[in-house]
């Protein structure tokens, strides 16, 4: 993780982006949640094409650029390192598929984990912040299980990587999910304002 970064508590996880118009509505947006003092942002667009998300993402950078917040990337590391953010998020299936750390160290690992063994393999590669979900039930993961704090707590304990709790997770819950042992709360909807960007 670089030195002179502070993680924050707040994780901010993009919703996916209206295709039309792309990328103005979005980043504007992202400049009033960035105003709010959202500094950690994790841009996850998974039904754009890699042009696209690439021209997002650049626009993106610019604006959390200028209120020195840190930008994540849920893609490639030859797109990380293109657009020159600050940092990749691997999802639950990437992260399996590393057998080392992805970039060097002046760069943020973010790895997103669901069960034990992602937890104990992002140990493994050296990730710097992880996602432990679904905590809560969520609207944007209606089939899967939610984890509970019981369960939370015991794959916190298995790291000494700062977790966000994510899935459910709102301002309300942040005392809650700290006294369960995180670092912090990612989430999207409740961080990006309740409203999908239009």
């Amino acid at each position: 993780m670089p030195q002179s970064f502070v993680l924050p508590q707040t994780y901010l996880v993009t919703p996916e982006p209206s295709a039309d118009p792309l990328p103005a509505a979005f980043v504007a947006h992202l400049e009033r949640v960035l105003k709010n003092g959202i500094r950690l942002v994790q841009l996850r667009a998974k039904t754009l094409t890699p042009p696209q998300y690439v021209e997002l993402a650049e626009q993106a950078l610019i604006a959390c650029r200028r209120y020195d917040a840190r930008l994540l990337l849920n893609a490639s590391v030859d797109i990380v390192q293109a657009v020159g953010a600050d940092g990749i998020h691997l999802t639950s299936t990437r992260l399996m598929a590393c057998t080392a750390r992805p970039l060097p160290s002046n760069f943020l690992v973010s790895a997103a984990c669901h069960d034990a063994a992602q937890v104990l393999h992002a140990n493994r590669i050296g990730a710097d912040l992880l996602t432990v979900s679904p905590v809560l039930p969520t609207a944007t993961h209606t089939t899967a299980t939610p984890l509970g704090w019981p369960r939370f707590r015991e794959l916190v304990a298995l790291t000494e990587i700062p977790v966000f709790a994510l899935g459910g997770m709102s301002a309300q819950t942040l005392d809650e999910a700290r006294a369960a042992g995180a670092h912090g709360i990612a989430a999207i909807r409740s961080l990006w304002g309740g409203v999908a960007a239009s």
